[in-house]
């Protein structure tokens, strides 16, 4: 009774409550699953902080050139342990997911290479970074050319495709994991290890690299246990925990890392110079939640696929489907669907719950994109989160989830919401 008053009092009906309880009792194999991977994944994690003595020491904070940061060195150590590498460049100058995974390609790659995009067109944002969509300073204007490998019409790796469009020029293929604003499947650790093997057994020179964005952790594998060369992430995704305020990583070979962080950095500087200016603690202490918060994430995408399943809408991947990340697409079929559901998840936020989101112009886009999102940091998608393009078929990309507590509740306001409005209505 207490629990229901409560919901009532945040404007969740009874109705949206129960039709919702209902469908989460359908779900308990599933959030055993998700809690066995995240158990394992922290244990790694865990054992990589103990093989790396971490103590208070690794706390302290740098300024300046920041030379000589052991906090810094021995993070990037305990990440390669992570994700049993070589090496690991995990800075806070990276300052999103787009940037670290521009970092490695600008590092990688020079005038008269070609990049190969594995799994059809990449993000809207790396499409402006390749000069896929022109835009200033792109790798386009310095002489690299790119290639596309459409994904089959089901919506999966092509993998004869993939054997023939490499060719002289090949020097970097590009896997990415999570769907970003594409109605497809997310791959698995396993599909992309089958990509590597297809490139290498072709020309094993080939550097091999995946956007690893909203994936970490996911599985009780990565991408670089599978063969990839080096492997790129977000700190305000899944490998940040929540706590991390901003970073990004890049994971791999040792020379192909001290490429990345060249780029970063200058030529003669590379990884010995960057400061931490305060945030070292939240790194490290946001990788060790990160198993544990993204299991939230899972469970939180994994309700919503059942929750708007039962109601009649496409959703992607299924409830019951192997999870790849974090991200649940959910086709609304009309803009106010669209609208109303991002709209209720911004208002089950612990932050700026009291602002309406409404479709803008986000640079790096191609069209109108509504955001929902009331983080602690900014534009972090690992805390529960909606966004859409404004156009059809309306489909929102849902994602994230502190705690699953808070992610149930942004489903059930995002179904309320809907309700309300008179998108939607109960069976």
């Amino acid at each position: 009774m207490l629990k229901q008053a409560l919901l009532e009092e945040m404007s969740i009906s009874a109705a949206a409550s129960d039709f919702c309880e209902k469908q989460e009792e359908g779900l308990r194999e599933k959030f055993q699953e998700i809690d066995r991977i995240a158990e394992y994944n922290q244990w790694k994690v865990l054992d990589a902080f103990q093989k790396e003595r971490i103590a208070e020491m690794h706390f302290e904070t740098t300024t300046g050139y920041g030379y000589t940061d052991p906090g810094r060195d021995t993070l990037e150590r305990v990440f390669a342990r992570v994700f049993h590498t070589e090496d690991a460049l995990v800075r806070p100058q990276i300052i999103s997911g787009t940037h670290a995974l521009a970092t490695t390609v600008f590092g990688l790659l020079r005038p008269g290479d070609e990049i190969l995009f594995a799994v059809g067109t990449p993000y809207d944002t790396m499409q402006g970074v390749v000069g896929i969509r022109e835009e200033k300073g792109s790798l386009a204007d310095y002489g690299v050319t790119h290639r596309i490998v459409p994904l089959t019409a089901a919506g999966y790796p092509d993998l004869m495709a993939i054997r023939e469009a490499i060719g002289p020029k090949t020097k970097v293929v590009e896997i990415q994991r999570s769907k970003g604003y594409d109605v497809r499947h997310s791959l698995s650790v396993e599909e992309i290890g089958e990509i590597i093997a297809v490139v290498k057994e072709v020309r094993s020179d080939i550097i091999v690299m995946v956007d690893n964005c909203y994936g970490e952790f996911v599985q009780e594998i990565e991408p670089s246990d599978v063969g990839a060369d080096i492997v790129v992430g977000s700190l305000i995704k899944n490998a940040g925990g929540g706590l991390a305020p901003i970073g990004g990583y890049i994971v791999g070979r040792q020379d192909l890392v001290e490429l990345c962080a060249i780029r970063l950095t200058a030529p003669g500087l590379g990884k010995e110079a960057g400061a931490t200016l305060g945030v070292t603690k939240q790194l490290y202490q946001g990788l060790f939640f990160a198993p544990t918060v993204t299991a939230s994430a899972v469970k939180t995408a994994v309700f919503a696929a059942a929750v708007f399943k039962a109601l009649g809408y496409a959703v992607l991947p299924q409830p019951d489907e192997k999870r790849c990340d974090i991200v649940e697409a959910i086709t609304l079929e009309s803009e106010q669907g669209v609208l109303s559901f991002c709209r209720g998840v911004q208002f089950a936020a612990p932050v700026d719950s009291f602002v309406t989101p409404e479709p803008w112009d986000m640079p790096g886009y191609g069209c109108p994109i509504i955001m929902a999102a009331g983080s602690f940091n900014s534009g972090a998608s690992i805390e529960l989160s909606a966004d859409a393009p404004i156009k059809p078929p309306y489909t929102v990309f849902f994602q994230g989830g502190l705690t699953w507590s808070h992610g149930k509740f942004g489903v059930m306001k995002a179904l309320q919401e809907m309700i309300s409005d008179g998108v939607v209505s109960l069976p």
